[in-house]
Order: structure tokens, then C-alpha cells, then sequence
């Protein structure tokens, strides 16, 4: 039974029961600051668990889900994946646990026809109710019933002793039976032969942990159930391996026809009697993580999701490198991915090209610094290690792989090849040493990071139930009433002058920020009283005002009369109307490859990040330029629907990156030219929003770009400053506006033509004096050097003064430096009787340059450097004497 067919089977099965089919979320959730990517299919019900119920207690989702804690695993084993999709019921306080049981025995053995006899269930150690389901309701027999303990069948698992503080509950799994094992008669699913597939984990959270481990039962019992689409393809599909279900082969069959039929991986093969290789089986998986990650956002880079997606992506190349494939393979994957997942992910066929187009400059890059790492390593590493400071040579490594990504097994390899490290003593101390610093750094990454520990933030408790009426689409000011005040993080019944706070209200027209556009400002007021709003929030369907209290006080159950900034308003409105108008211009002129990857739309200006691959042209920043304000000038007007989301994606809407739509959305739209999901304020016409101009392009990630611009007095604020600019360059060139670039290039060529003049006197000068430089020489170590700072140089003077002194004299190390713009430079020659003997001019330059702070290389006969302390360039002479002298 196909894949798509399984996750079809299984969203009808429960949406039969009454379960409401939620659409997967993003692998970059929205608003849940407690994990990079998500993990499981409960991850976008946690309000729902915290008792925020919003029309349905009972949903069932295709979760796509992205987990690293065992990355290196990947491939090596049947049923370990980066990137998966989990098929899920959940309950939020309706039924419990034998529903819970009864609704996954029958979708296993009635609706999937798995035999009985097949499957085997595991569940906590002390939860008998489970025990007693599983015995006397659904009749498995007790010796097919395996008790496990907190590691295994509690969730979080050993939350009770470990943590976190939050809901968890004990756990029951069904397993699949393969056949075959151990051959040890008390094999059970507690054992690790690979026998038993863990195919279903149902967890019953009923428990409230409490700080010191105390267990609360929780008033309202949920249901988080999680099964692997890719396990239960692989029984389905009679297979012992997730990798040859068809969710993978596609993918494996294009690998292995790039590396050639008939050809084996040497390391053995995956899981039970898989013929195919397991570099091979981490290929088809990552490229699938990175497909999805790039897709929903994550764009690689150094920090964050983006660091996590760029080292799948090198590792994705080194498995290619270990299978023979040296060139950008990764990318060639693409399309298969968007093929194999086309029915759950439609939208992935339209983004594939750009998609592999970041991709593919990520392998080139990686390749580019694979190719280097024999002479990193000869040039890091300049004497073979010695064992009293394996710290040192752990830093260094540390350095190579966190700064520069060369990883650790091939620096290990290299050093070990080179006799840096000489035996399995040396490489335990640097590699224990190296483990010290890479958990610093995870210490650090999570101080400094916005990341929470526990799995429910459970700060903003205090505003369930609450629910705020906006009515900021059509009216500026209202009347409200005052139903929550919270003071820090506590719920208090009133404020008073100087106090800060955060207000919610019955009803609001302040709009909070969301989907790009901040929140608004303004005030609320109550007779004298006056609350002044800095700023407006949302969480879930409560609107959050923030600010403090200039006069007066206010106490819950005053009815205030609350009243918006208008101008601030309108100012965003033009700057979001706008928006939509340049993205509808960029996928016109780019391309309809252009997707949204965030944007902020403030009273000021405008910023939108969108995929392009390639640089701009002025020409077409011009028309896309030129495109907005051909809108404006036609002030068409904005339509705005509500629609179920399915109609308005039929009608062409465009979805905001990192937005959760609910079942029915509001289009705005512009005509035919612009028609996108948005739930921001907008204006009524785009004539209204004046004059449109782009203030800033450039690229911010890998295959993202981004662009800024004004609207109405802020780009005629632009406009009228240049022009005076324009007007006062005129003037002290003397000549018509129009005149100023016929100028500026005569003057231009009269400069250049001065300097080379200049340069060429210089030089001349320089000739002069060659003599008296080799005469004055020092003598080191039976060693020339010829060492002179010389005014007024610039680098390629400098490398040209140095030449001639080379023709001149021979047994000489030349160094020439000057001081241009604040900065130091450095230029050195060694002459090629001194290169014959091992001299390095490359290496000299680079023990000199820390000197004048700053860093060189170059050739073995010539080197140059530069650097930011210039009043330290003759401490740098004398550090090259130095060296020289302590030669042998």
C-alpha cells in the first residue's frame, strides 16, 4: 500500500470519528520560541493543550517533522530520519485512553488488515488502566502486553525525575512483529535486536509535573498519539527498511544510477537483508530535511535553523563524496522529492528550481572548501602536535569545524596521515578536549538563545479563556471594556500614574502585530484618566495592549473610550498596500518563483525578503519601481473576502511565509493584479498611498533577497534630497544638471591620470634609494633582510619596489610597508636561492601580520598583508628579524 494512500487512509479513518483534519504546520513554527523546528505532530495543538479550545476538541493531522538528535544514525539503521511525517489523533478533554486504544487497534487491524498475531503493545510500568484496556477490552493476549519504564514509556520521557515541569503522562506503543531477530525465546519489544518496529505511540497526558517532581492530576485528560508514515509504509509495503518504501526508492534509484549499477558500498548494508547502501540511505534522507526546511523558510546560514540545514547539507555532500560523487548532486534530487511528495505538498512543484538553486551553491561552496583542507591542515598545523597540550590542537580543531566547516572525521584523518597525532592516546586526549568545548558551546548557544526549556510556556496561563473582538477593519475609536490588567507577568485589579502594564479588552480597534505589520499605538481614556498604548500584541485570540499610565487609573470593569494613532495607522496601511503591490510586481517581472520569506511593515517604511536567486538589475528595479507606481497612478481600488481557504488558494491567493491560516481567510486584493491571504489593515485605494520608491536591495541569505522602500512623504522626503544633492553637485562643478555625469568623468580621468603620474615619481624615487636599502641591510643568520618603511605607498607600488630590490640582490628576505587610509600594509619578497632552501614567504607574512593585526599569505618567493594597527608596522620589521634569527 503506497505512502499516499496510508496517510489518506488515515486522515478518513479519523475525520469519520469525528476528528477535525488540521493541515500540517510549518517545520518552522509560528510563536512557539521552544524549539527550532517542529518535532512532533502535537507541537501546533499546545494552547489547545493549555485549554484554549477554539471549535474543536478532537483533531487528526500528516504532521511534517524534522528531529536531529540522531543524525549520525541516519542511514545506519532501518527507521532513523531527519526529516518525517507523523500521522496523529489528538484529544483535548474529550476521550482518554480507551477510546485512545480502541480507535488505533482498529485502524491497525480492521481498516490496515495487519494481523493480530503480528502486533505486540507496550505500556507503563504502573499504569494499570492501560493494562487493563489492552487485556479484557481488546483481548491481546498478556503475554504480547510488555511493561516499560520512564525512559521508555513516559512522556517527556523520565519527566517525573528529570523534567520539565508541564503536562506529560505515560505512554502505550504498538508494535509490528518482523519475524525475524535474536532467536532468543524471551525476545520481546523491550529487546534491542531490531525484531520489533515500534509503529504507534499513544501518549495519555494526565498529569501536571510540578516543580520538585510532584505529579497533579490535570483537570481535563488529553490524547497525543504519533505514528511514523514511514514505518508503517515499510510493513505495509512488506519491506524490512524504511528506505525501499516508495517514499525513498525514487530517490535511492537516481543515486545509484549516478554512481553506476552493479556498484556496492563497502560498509556493509541497512537493517534486515537491504541491498542497497547506507551512504546512499542519508543521502535520500537528507536531501528530503533539506527540501522541506529551505521550503517552509529555513534558508542555510551560521546561525540558528540555518546552521542546522547547511551542516544536513555538507553532510549530504560528504555521503555523495563517500559514494564517488564529487560534484553538486544534492540539487539534482530536488525535483524527485517535489515528485514523490506532489500529493500532500503541491506547492513544492512551483519552488523546486529555486529550491535546488540554493542548494546547489551550498554544495559548490562546501566542495570549494573540501578541496582546501590538505594545505588548512599543512598550514594550521606547521609542527607535528606534542602531547602536553592537547587543548591547543582541540582548539584549533574546534575552529576548523565550527568557523570554517571542515569536518572533524577528515580533520582527524588528515592529522593522523601527516603524523601530527601519533597514537590512540593522543587522539582520546584532543578528542575528549574538543567534545569540553563543543558542549561550551551548546552552554553558551542555550544562554544566549530565546529558546525555552520546557516543552509548554506556561507565562501567559492567566489569559485562558479570554477573547478580544476586533473592530479595527472599520473604525478608528471605540468604546471597551477593561475584563484583564496584568502587571509583569501577574494579573492585578488596577493601576495607577506611572505604572506599566498590559490591558485586554472586551472589544478593540487596535491592530496587533501580525504577519509583518507592528501593532498599533494610540490611548485609551476614562474621564481624566489617560493610558497611553506603546504598543499592541496578540496571543491566540486575546489582543494585548502595552503601556502605562500618564493620568489618573484604571481598574478592571472600567468602560474606556479607546482611540488609535490615525496618521501612524494610515502610514502603515500605505506601507502594507504598498507590499502586496511589489510583490505582485517582483513575481511579475522576476518571475512566479518569487515566495515571501518575511517582511516588516512599519509607520516608516517598508521591508520585504523574497527568493530570487541572482542579483537585480537597475533596469529592473526600475520596472518593478516603475510597476507599483503605475498601480498608485491608476488607484485602483482593494477588495477584501472572507473565503474558505481552499477557494481563495483556488482564486490565486498568495499566502504570507511563517502565517497559520485558519478554515476561512480574508483575500485582499487589487484588481487581478494582487490578490493575497492578509489579515492587516490596508487602505481603500491604492492612489492613496501617494508615490512609491525602493530605498535599499541585497541579498540577506543564500538565495534570498530583500527589499526596502518609502511611501508618500517619506519617498518624497527621498526624492526632494537628492535633488538637492543633484542641485549643489551642479553648482560646484559649474555646469546644468543634466551635464553632472560628463563631468564627473572628465575629472574622474584627469585624477587617475594625476595619480599614475604621481605614482610614477614615487616609484623613481624609490629606484633611487634601492641602493642605500641593500647597502643598510641587516645581517641575521647568515640571512639579507632589507626592511624599510616607505611613505605615500600604496600596495601595488609597494609590490613593484620590492620586485626591482629583488632583480638586485639575491640571499635576501625583502619587507617594504607604509600606512594608507589608517591601514598597515605589508609587502615581502624572498629571493629564490632562500625559496631552494625552504624559505616560505607565505608563511613569514602570516607569523608578521598578527603584529599589525591583521592577517596575509601569498607565494613562496612573495607575500603581502595588511592590518588595522599601523603604528605597530616597524614592531613588525623587528618581528621578522627575529624569526629569522631564531632559523636553523
Amino acid at each position: 500500500m503506497q505512502a499516499d494512500i496510508l496517510r489518506k487512509k488515515f486522515l478518513d479513518f479519523f475525520k469519520a470519528r469525528k476528528h477535525k483534519i488540521v493541515e500540517s504546520d510549518s517545520l518552522v513554527p509560528k510563536d512557539d520560541p521552544t524549539v527550532l523546528f517542529t518535532p512532533a505532530g502535537m507541537n501546533q495543538f499546545k494552547k489547545q493543550f493549555l485549554g484554549h479550545i477554539s471549535g474543536f476538541r478532537r483533531a487528526a493531522t500528516s504532521q511534517r517533522c524534522l528531529r536531529t538528535d540522531d543524525l549520525d544514525k541516519v542511514g545506519k539503521t532501518p527507521s532513523h530520519h531527519t526529516f518525517f511525517e507523523m500521522l496523529g489523533n489528538f484529544s483535548f478533554g474529550d476521550y482518554f485512553k480507551k477510546e485512545a486504544i480502541s480507535f488505533a487497534w482498529e485502524f491497525i487491524t480492521e481498516e490496515l488488515k495487519i494481523k493480530k498475531e503480528k502486533l505486540w503493545v507496550s505500556i507503563y510500568r504502573d499504569d494499570a488502566e492501560a493494562y487493563n484496556i489492552w487485556k479484557d477490552k481488546i483481548k491481546v493476549p498478556q503475554n504480547k502486553i510488555i511493561k516499560l519504564g520512564d525512559k521508555e514509556n513516559f512522556w517527556p520521557a523520565e519527566a517525573k525525575e528529570k523534567g520539565p515541569s508541564g503536562p506529560c503522562g505515560p505512554c502505550s506503543e504498538i508494535f509490528f512483529d518482523q519475524g525475524r531477530g535474536c532467536g532468543k525465546p524471551d525476545c520481546s519489544p523491550a529487546c534491542s535486536c531490531g525484531r520489533f518496529v515500534e509503529v504507534w505511540n499513544l501518549v495519555f497526558t494526565q498529569f501536571n509535573r510540578q516543580e520538585g517532581g510532584a505529579l497533579e492530576p490535570l483537570p481535563k485528560k488529553n490524547i497525543d498519539t504519533g505514528m511514523g508514515l514511514e514505518r508503517l509504509a515499510a510493513v505495509m509495503q512488506g519491506v524490512a527498511n524504511n528506505f525501499e518504501t516508495d517514499l525513498f526508492r525514487p530517490i535511492l534509484n537516481e543515486i545509484e544510477r549516478e554512481i553506476g549499477v552493479g556498484k556496492r558500498d563497502l560498509k556493509g548494508t541497512v537493517g534486515y537483508g537491504y541491498s542497497g547502501y547506507p551512504h546512499a540511505c542519508a543521502v535520500a534522507d537528507h536531501i528530503r530535511a533539506i527540501v522541506f526546511c529551505i521550503f517552509d523558510g529555513a534558508l542555510p546560514s551560521n546561525e540558528g535553523r540555518g546552521y542546522v540545514v547547511r551542516k544536513i547539507i555538507r553532510k549530504g555532500v560528504l555521503e555523495l563524496q563517500a559514494l564517488g560523487i564529487k560534484k553538486p548532486f544534492l540539487s539534482v534530487l530536488v525535483p524527485l522529492v517535489a515528485q514523490v511528495m506532489k500529493n500532500p505538498y503541491p506547492d513544492l512543484q512551483g519552488r523546486r528550481e529555486n529550491i535546488a538553486q540554493i542548494i546547489e551553491a551550498e554544495e559548490l561552496s562546501f566542495i570549494a572548501i573540501l578541496k582546501n583542507i590538505d594545505s588548512y591542515v599543512a598550514e594550521t598545523w606547521k609542527t607535528p602536535y606534542n602531547m602536553g597540550d592537547p587543548a591547543k590542537v582541540a582548539s584549533l580543531i574546534f575552529k576548523s569545524t565550527d568557523t570554517y566547516g571542515y569536518p572533524l572525521e577528515l580533520i582527524m584523518e588528515r592529522l593522523k596521515k601527516n603524523n601530527f597525532i601519533k597514537n590512540i592516546d593522543e587522539e582520546k586526549a584532543i578528542l575528549e578536549a574538543y567534545e569540553g568545548l563543543l558542549e561550551e558551546q551548546k552552554i553558551r548557544s542555550k544562554q544566549t538563545s530565546a529558546m525555552k526549556g520546557d516543552v509548554f510556556d506556561l507565562k501567559e496561563m492567566h489569559l485562558a479563556g479570554a477573547q478580544t473582538n476586533f473592530l479595527g477593519y472599520a473604525k478608528y475609536e471605540t468604546t471597551a471594556k477593561i475584563i484583564k490588567i496584568i502587571k509583569g507577568d501577574a494579573p492585578v485589579n488596577k493601576i495607577n500614574t506611572g505604572e506599566e502594564a498590559k490591558i485586554i479588552l472586551d472589544k478593540t480597534v487596535f491592530y496587533p502585530e501580525s504577519g509583518g505589520q507592528v501593532g498599533d499605538t494610540g490611548e485609551f481614556t476614562k474621564a481624566k484618566s489617560i493610558f497611553q498604548v506603546a504598543d499592541t500584541q496578540k496571543f491566540d485570540k486575546v489582543v494585548v495592549h502595552k503601556g502605562i499610565v500618564k493620568e489618573g487609573g484604571f481598574k478592571i470593569g472600567d468602560e474606556v473610550k479607546i482611540k488609535i494613532d490615525i496618521e501612524r495607522r494610515l502610514a502603515i496601511a500605505r506601507n502594507h498596500t504598498a507590499t502586496h503591490l511589489l510583490q505582485a510586481a517582483l513575481r511579475k517581472i522576476l518571475g512566479a518563483h518569487v515566495q515571501q520569506q518575511g517582511s516588516l511593515v512599519t509607520f516608516d517604511k517598508l521591508r520585504f525578503d523574497f527568493t530570487h536567486f541572482r542579483g537585480i538589475s537597475k533596469e529592473e528595479l526600475d520596472r518593478i519601481e516603475e510597476t507599483v507606481n503605475s498601480c498608485i497612478i491608476n488607484n485602483y481600488r482593494l477588495t477584501t473576502q472572507l473565503l474558505v481557504l481552499s477557494e481563495a488558494k483556488k482564486k490565486g491567493a498568495l499566502a504570507f511565509f511563517g502565517e497559520k491560516y485558519a478554515g476561512r481567510v480574508r483575500m485582499v486584493s487589487v484588481v487581478d493584479f494582487s490578490k493575497e491571504l492578509c489579515a492587516g489593515t490596508h487602505l481603500d485605494s491604492t492612489g492613496q498611498i501617494g508615490l512609491f520608491k525602493i530605498t535599499q536591495e541585497g541579498s540577506v541569505a543564500s538565495g534570498v533577497r530583500r527589499i526596502e522602500a518609502v511611501t508618500a512623504t517619506g519617498a518624497f522626503k527621498i526624492i526632494k534630497e537628492r535633488e538637492g544633492i543633484i542641485t549643489e553637485a551642479s553648482a560646484l562643478l559649474g555646469v546644468p544638471c543634466e551635464q553632472i555625469a560628463q563631468e564627473l568623468e572628465k575629472k574622474i580621468s584627469r585624477i587617475k591620470e594625476l595619480e599614475k603620474q604621481l605614482n610614477s615619481q614615487k616609484l623613481d624615487l624609490a629606484k633611487n634609494s634601492m641602493d642605500a636599502l641593500i647597502q643598510n641591510a641587516a645581517q641575521i643568520n647568515n640571512i639579507r633582510v632589507i626592511s624599510e618603511a616607505l611613505e605615500g605607498m600604496d600596495m601595488d607600488l609597494l609590490r613593484r619596489t620590492v620586485d626591482l630590490i629583488k632583480q638586485k640582490t639575491n640571499n635576501s628576505v625583502i619587507i617594504l610597508g607604509s600606512i594608507q587610509a589608517g591601514k598597515a600594509l605589508l609587502v615581502m619578497a624572498v629571493t629564490e636561492d632562500l625559496v631552494q632552501k625552504g624559505l616560505d614567504a607565505s608563511k613569514l607574512i602570516r607569523d608578521v601580520a598578527g603584529v599589525i593585526g591583521g592577517s596575509g599569505g601569498g607565494r613562496k618567493d612573495f607575500a603581502q598583508a595588511g592590518g588595522n594597527k599601523p603604528e605597530n608596522l616597524v614592531k613588525a620589521f623587528q618581528e621578522l628579524k627575529n624569526i629569522i634569527s631564531n632559523l636553523k
